[in-house]
């Protein structure tokens, strides 16, 4: 199914409110204020809401625009270019696996994002790519994490390694690091327990999880992956902004996309966070996270 089959919820939502808001009226003040309640109302947030709005009203003055179809144009190329600037403009982001080294992915989130989830389709994907993947399954808080785990090891034959629930998760981090060190795996993917972002005793032990990484690994630098369920809106912009003070994120995780009617919330967390979205959620099928491409996703949303 194409992209902007599995988007149509979002289309019709946000993306389409606003092409039924903006065509056929008078470029004037009130349109503006329309434009803005809009964009709030679909999780662009205020201060994105109010930066985008100045900067269009600049560009229709600027360049003389006459028609509501021209502004629409032009929004439509000021949310692309917010895209873009922290995302490639033509390829796919996901994670870029190097060869000849051990590349570790660290992921974390709060609960109930589909993070254990997202990770099961991520070594599917680099499975079927060639690559020798194993899990960690540093979640010891939650048996049913572990099993969740253990089901998507079977799932997709990819090894685990794991320990009794209520164990250290730093110890499991360990042995999930040293294990594909010492065995030569192309890629090891880090669960972590689904934390409260102002819970600051679980943001602490993921401070102490990254020390480990680094210690094992002789890595300091390394994938670390935030996973936002996109239907939280702004809250998920204000975990972005917390874990990235903790654990330094390098990208992105947007699950549940498919199933939000407003959608905006990507981005203010691309602009705000200099980050890029690696990977979308468009469903339930184990193929469903999708490489993020901007391109193909600005084409599904507007056309």
């Amino acid at each position: 199914m194409a992209l902007k089959d599995r988007l149509a919820t979002p289309k019709k939502g946000f993306f389409g409110k606003l092409k039924e808001m903006l065509l056929g009226k008078a470029i004037d003040d009130e349109l503006y204020e329309e434009l803005e309640e809009l964009l709030i109302q679909s999780d662009i947030g205020m201060k994105m809401t109010m930066q985008l709005v100045e900067e269009l009203e600049k560009q229709v003055s600027r360049n003389k625009l006459k028609t509501s179809e021209a502004v629409y144009d032009q929004l439509k190329e000021l949310l692309r270019e917010k895209l873009i600037s922290n995302n490639s403009s033509d390829e796919s982001s996901g994670v870029k696996i190097k060869d000849g080294e051990l590349n570790i992915i660290l992921v974390v989130g709060v609960n109930g994002v589909g993070k254990t989830t997202s990770i099961g389709k991520i070594a599917n994907q680099l499975k079927n790519k060639g690559k020798k993947v194993i899990i960690g399954a540093g979640d010891t808080f939650r048996a049913a994490a572990i099993e969740q785990i253990e089901e998507w090891g079977k799932r997709t034959g990819i090894e685990v390694v794991k320990q009794a629930q209520g164990s250290d998760p730093a110890a499991v981090i360990f042995d999930a690091v040293s294990t594909a060190k010492n065995r030569n795996f192309d890629v090891v993917i880090l669960d972590t327990a689904g934390r409260l972002h102002n819970k600051k005793d679980l943001m602490k032990e993921l401070e102490k999880i990254n020390k480990i990484i680094r210690q094992q690994s002789g890595q300091e630098k390394f994938e670390t992956l935030l996973v936002i369920d996109s239907t939280t809106g702004q809250n998920g912009l204000e975990q972005a902004r917390v874990f990235n003070e903790i654990v330094e994120l390098t990208g992105i995780i947007l699950t549940k996309f498919d199933g939000t009617a407003k959608g905006g919330i990507i981005f203010p967390i691309s602009e705000e966070l200099k980050k890029p979205i690696k990977f979308i959620g468009v469903g339930e099928g184990i193929e469903d996270l999708k490489e993020f491409n901007v391109k193909e996703f600005v084409e599904a949303m507007f056309d």
